[in-house]
């Protein structure tokens, strides 16, 4: 999974399809994963465009058990919302675990994004479903059985190459800068 969508992912307000601002973060994406972005390019993916792209592209990396996906960013962080129903995105044979995820629920998750140089750290800063804090063998089993099987991949608080001749991503309260390198 691309470190941007990681990023875009934990997003977005529902809004149709023609969205000028989906359209947008669409057409920018498009140039950065087609590679023909320029060399020195900046991208800047507004609140707006994120929170229009996240709830028409989740769905095809997650096809069920997410609604209403939209972000928060500030400083090097972004916060996602969502309502998500762990068990439709992957079943536990855990029984109690089971019966204390089943059905739709508030889904918070902050993350720190730091990069430079091609490279790129993505800490997990906080979960918390149904505003309960999800933390050491909770959060170690809600990490394992839903986040690694879909994205086996992805790195979590450990640097990783960035794709798409990407040079860093900086999060700022007014948004995503890209920068491809030169």
């Amino acid at each position: 999974m691309s470190p941007l969508f990681t990023v875009l992912a934990a997003t977005a307000l529902a809004v149709p399809a023609a969205d000028p601002l989906y359209e947008s973060a669409r057409r920018k994406l498009d140039l950065i994963e087609s590679r023909q972005a320029k060399p020195g390019s900046v991208f800047n993916f507004t609140p707006g465009e994120i929170n229009a792209w996240a709830p028409i592209r989740v769905p095809e990396y997650v096809p069920a058990g997410v609604r209403h996906p939209r972000i928060e960013l500030g400083v090097e962080t972004a916060t996602g919302y969502a309502l998500m129903d762990l068990l439709k995105m992957h079943e536990t044979s855990n029984w109690l675990m089971t019966r204390l995820i089943e059905g739709e629920r508030p889904v918070k998750v902050s993350v720190r994004v730091r990069s430079g140089g091609g490279r790129c750290t993505v800490d997990l800063l906080r979960v918390e479903v149904s505003n309960v804090v999800a933390s050491g063998a909770v959060l170690d089993f809600l990490v394992k059985t839903f986040f690694v099987p879909m994205y086996p991949d992805a790195k979590i608080n450990e640097p990783f190459d960035l794709d798409y001749n990407i040079d860093r991503i900086e999060v700022r309260p007014a948004g995503v800068r890209v920068t491809i390198r030169k």
